[in-house]
């Protein structure tokens, strides 16, 4: 491999410029950078890997003001053999990027398998607990309750660490609270007159919501490739509610509130909690306390001490010891499986986390189909297959508009 620096048409080589006879010199050496190709109008270097070079100065030449000088006329030209330097250090690097970029694969990989299976026990347990027990605003105040209290215990015992909040912090949660409490009502309530895994299919249009609102409230504006993956999804949905053979108008409308309330929390989290610096963990906690303070009273005029007492009394008697195991499973599980994927959030973009959660859903359909034995025409699974399918092909189009916006 060959460096070289010209000056004119002239050229004369190291040896040449230390007289016969004289006592040999050892050249000091100098590191050039990695450089692919410089050039300039009478300057030609091009280096392909790093290079060591001997430094002229033990050969008579000089250094004044930064720049080499000697004793010779203009009109000379350098060149010298350079030998390639020790590809270790990036060899190294690139085995750390390797290992780094497959530790932090696996990592998002148990987040997601924890938050799929944690969400299905949730919801095995949450349909036992309202079949036997239907009174869902009680049911979701549980929930909340459950996971606010899990979180003051590890604040208060150091095993998270507490985080720094302020006036502003809440004020800006607020109106997110209130669009997850009533989505997380609503779809207790779905989930309380229809199968499982109906009230998730109706939820898998949550992205046609999504581009509904931001469109027409927002005045965002989509490629026309998003508009079109709508109509699989939105037709899908309608498809396995006609053909759904334990139809309930409330639980349809309960997991079509549930899907307009997430699309409202979703835009109120990204324009409020801008510049928060708040884990997802955390963000989670405060927001499952705001919610539990929104709910309670609520819950108390809807349903109330005395229905709530009965019914409590009749499943007991029907279930056994059994049911109270039920009722803390479905809240520790809710409070876990949301905490999972709002961590997990803090690792992936919300677009990747989109894709996960349409996964989830198949998870979850398939899990309480088997399960509770739900009956399923062919035609209802169909349509299922078809929702979910224009889920997944919404998040790709707008995984690809991302990164166009990315590009430019």
């Amino acid at each position: 491999m060959i460096s070289s620096v010209k000056h004119s048409s002239a050229a004369i080589g190291i040896t040449d410029l230390v007289p016969r006879g004289s006592p040999s010199v050892r050249p000091q050496m100098a590191s050039i950078p990695l450089i692919s190709a410089t050039k300039g109008p009478n300057l030609s270097l091009a280096i392909r890997k790093p290079l060591y070079l001997a430094s002229p100065e033990g050969f008579g030449f000089g250094s004044r003001d930064g720049f080499m000088s000697a004793a010779e006329p203009r009109g000379f030209a350098l060149r010298c053999g350079a030998y390639e330097a020790d590809r270790s250090d990036s060899v190294e690097i690139s085995h750390q990027e390797t290992r780094s970029a497959a530790s932090q694969k696996v990592k998002i990989g148990i987040y997601f398998a924890t938050w799929w299976a944690l969400n299905v026990v949730f919801n095995i347990y949450n349909k036992k607990v309202l079949n036997a027990f239907p009174y869902p605003w009680l049911t979701s105040t549980l929930s909340l309750a459950t996971g606010s209290l899990m979180m003051l215990i590890s604040w208060a015992t150091r095993i998270a660490e507490a985080p720094k909040t302020d006036f502003e912090f809440w004020k800006a949660l607020a109106p997110v609270a209130v669009a997850h409490t009533i989505g997380h009502v609503a779809a207790t309530v779905s989930m309380s007159k229809v199968a499982v895994s109906f009230t998730h299919i109706i939820k898998s249009g949550e992205p046609a919501f999504s581009v509904l609102v931001s469109r027409f409230l927002l005045g965002e504006t989509f490629p026309v490739p998003v508009y079109l993956s709508l109509v699989p999804i939105i037709g899908g949905c309608a498809l396995a509610a006609v053909t759904e053979l334990n139809f309930n108008m409330t639980g349809f409308m309960g997991a079509m509130i549930s899907n307009l309330a997430f699309v409202f929390r979703n835009i109120f989290s990204k324009r409020g909690m801008k510049g928060m610096s708040v884990s997802g963990m955390n963000y989670y906690a405060c927001l499952s306390i705001l919610s539990l303070l929104i709910l309670t009273p609520f819950a108390i005029a809807i349903e109330g001490p005395q229905m709530w007492a009965a019914g409590w009394q009749t499943a007991l008697s029907q279930i056994g010891p059994h049911f109270i195991w039920w009722v803390a499973a479905q809240s520790v599980f809710y409070h876990l499986y949301n905490q999972v994927s709002y961590m997990s959030l803090d690792e992936i973009s919300p677009l990747t986390f989109s894709i996960g959660n349409t996964m989830k859903r198949i998870s979850v359909i398939v899990s309480s189909i088997i399960i509770f034995h739900t009956p399923v025409q062919p035609i209802n699974a169909l349509g299922a297959a078809i929702a979910i399918l224009g889920t997944f092909l919404y998040s790709q189009r707008r995984k690809r508009e991302g990164d166009s916006k990315q590009v430019e």
